[in-house]
């Protein structure tokens, strides 16, 4: 499998089967095979998505279903989000380039990451980009910035492809130790969270959903690996059982 073959596209709740075939066609142009589609509006799979394809069958005909953003990067390490709205949320943001040149080594070491993308009218929303790593913003002419759904993922697959052709035959920096799976964060964050309502932090209500995506922003930026995940949850029962009573005490 190449480096631009574990490149998987994710688009969240895309509109029209037209625009799927065209981000399939732009996915062909630069080796780009697997994309993952979370409730796609027209339903699927889609013969105007097929048509708009032009030839690329083999990614219209790959293309897997999913109901939630969440189930579909359970198994990626590294997901980065595509939006151009502002967020409320502390994450990097990087320009495609510097996206294909951050993610370059581990896709070479054998990872998959994914490119998250939302619909045509609203894009992603503020819970999808949780579930990110990164922010890419595509610089665009301030006075017309809009992109269409292929124009933004055939630009990111140029980043990659490019990327890739011009690593040639030069060798990757230290191995990097793999990050933890999607779904092991999502389990590490449900744990917490529990406790931390539990305990009462996660107040008042109306302020839990901010409070929940910035917590999990701090973890997702740390790029932990399954062992710091597994330590980090072992801490929290820790902390939960002495907090019911059931820990040791000093002396």
């Amino acid at each position: 499998m190449s480096e631009t073959e574990r490149v998987v596209v994710i688009l969240v709740k895309p509109q029209l089967g037209e625009n799927i075939g065209m981000v399939a066609r732009a996915m062909a142009n630069f080796g780009l095979t697997e994309l993952r589609l979370v409730e796609p509006r027209d339903g699927w799979p889609s013969e105007k998505a097929r048509a708009s394809a032009s030839g690329a069958d083999w990614v219209i005909d790959g293309a897997r279903l999913y109901d939630t953003a969440e189930e579909a990067v359970a198994d990626l390490g590294i997901v980065y989000a595509t939006t151009a709205r502002p967020r409320e949320m502390s994450k990097p943001i990087l320009t495609p380039h510097e996206a294909a040149v951050a993610l370059s080594d581990r896709l070479a070491s054998g990872e998959k990451a994914g490119l998250m993308f939302g619909g045509e009218r609203s894009g992603l929303d503020n819970d999808d980009v949780a579930l990110c790593d990164a922010i890419i913003q595509i610089p665009t002419n301030p006075d017309f910035a809009s992109l269409n759904l292929a124009q933004s993922v055939l630009l990111l697959g140029y980043e990659f492809f490019r990327q890739t052709n011009e690593r040639g035959g030069r060798p990757r920096k230290a191995e990097l130790p793999p990050v933890a799976a999607k779904a092991d964060m999502m389990r590490l964050f449900e744990h917490l969270e529990g406790e931390l309502d539990e305990a009462g932090f996660l107040f008042p209500p109306e302020k839990r959903p901010v409070m929940v995506r910035n917590l999990r922003t701090i973890f997702l930026k740390a790029g932990l690996t399954d062992q710091e995940v597994r330590s980090l949850r072992g801490v929290i029962r820790a902390l939960s059982t002495r907090r019911q009573g059931g820990g040791q005490g000093n002396g």
